[in-house]
């Protein structure tokens, strides 16, 4: 099963959270301002994301993600 990793740029506050509980130090803080005025988080190590989801329970605001996909599902997209 593959999986895909979404942030909702404009609900996340910034607040450093996920990015301090994240096993593999994938998450980081942007330079760049959200629509609402935070600096959200991003993936600046996406390649060493092992989808534990830890990241996603700790986030107050619900901006973190993780689905399953099947293989058809990917190759559709």
């Amino acid at each position: 099963m593959n999986y895909v990793y979404y942030i909702d740029r404009d609900r996340c506050k910034g607040c450093g959270l996920c990015v301090a509980v994240c096993p593999k130090k994938v998450l980081q803080i942007s330079d760049d301002v959200n629509t609402k005025g935070y600096f959200p988080i991003y993936q600046a190590h996406p390649e060493n994301c092992i989808f534990c989801a830890t990241c996603c329970i700790m986030c107050p605001d619900v901006a973190l993600t993780i689905t399953g996909t099947t293989e058809e599902m990917t190759k559709s997209v």
